[in-house]
């Protein structure tokens, strides 16, 4: 037999409660009868203002409903519709920079702009998504990768940085090498790849170690990384991945077949 344990309330301190008095406790017995009659007229009118209001009862402050000449009562126009689903969000329009990383023809008819960190687990399992999508629709879309690195993920900004370092170093390509590495090998959830891991992986990946070093060290695009947070931030972004497909955004890493539909209506 389980037992529950119910907690007392945090507006009573467990004690007896106290013992609620009559208003009328000492009054002369004429005075009570005369006071209960008062007060059941006064509850008897409550009630009818209570059923006029909710089921639509003629009162003497409140005409009949009108009806049309089907007898249907005729809504307000102002009247809320009841149960109504909130729609979509509202298209942003996000216009393409320079420095952009892009993945995927420049020309394609759908863009995809990614607010992405490095060490959050949602984007780890996002990411293989996003990578099957370029394969599948080669030359159909396009893959805008921007940062959002959150406060909580300790290594996740210098990491951003380390990727841009690496694009400076290598070009678009060696960006996006970097970025799928650091994705295949972290386990998330802020230090789930080593800070003191960066320079290796630059080198293993083909770039000058020493100037890849001085970058990072530099903090060169420290700006740069959280200009992409202050711009995610001014579009709706609030946690990551938060993926724009051609403005319309979609929260979370959403399964491959999820995005492949919302792909293929756009290509309709």
């Amino acid at each position: 037999m389980t037992t529950t344990t119910i907690s007392p309330s945090p507006n009573f301190d467990g004690g007896t409660p106290p013992v609620k008095q009559s208003l009328f406790t000492g009054a002369s017995p004429k005075l009570t009868f005369v006071m209960g009659i008062v007060s059941g007229v006064a509850a008897v009118s409550l009630i009818g203002f209570i059923l006029a209001a909710v089921y639509g009862l003629p009162s003497n402050n409140r005409g009949a409903n009108q009806s049309t000449g089907s007898g249907a009562p005729i809504a307000s126009p102002t009247a809320p519709v009841p149960n109504q689903p909130p729609g979509p969000p509202a298209k942003v329009t996000i216009t393409l920079k320079s420095d952009d990383h892009i993945r995927g023809e420049a020309k394609a008819l759908i863009t995809l702009v990614e607010y992405s960190d490095l060490e959050c687990p949602f984007c780890k399992r996002f990411h293989p998504a996003m990578q099957q999508l370029m394969q599948e629709y080669a030359g159909k879309v396009k893959w805008v990768y921007r940062h959002f690195p959150l406060s909580f993920h300790a290594n996740a900004q210098k990491e951003a940085e380390a990727t841009e370092c690496a694009g400076k170093l290598g070009g678009n390509d060696k960006f996006w090498a970097y970025t799928d590495k650091i994705f295949e090998r972290t386990t998330s959830n802020g230090t789930g790849f080593a800070l003191d891991a960066l320079v290796p992986l630059a080198k293993e990946l083909g770039l000058p170690e020493a100037k890849f070093k001085s970058c990072l060290d530099s903090g060169e695009f420290t700006a740069h990384v959280q200009t992409d947070i202050q711009e995610g931030t001014a579009f709706g972004v609030s946690g990551t991945p938060a993926t724009f497909v051609n403005g319309q955004l979609v929260e979370g890493a959403v399964p491959y077949a999820q995005l492949k539909q919302i792909v293929e209506s756009l290509l309709k």
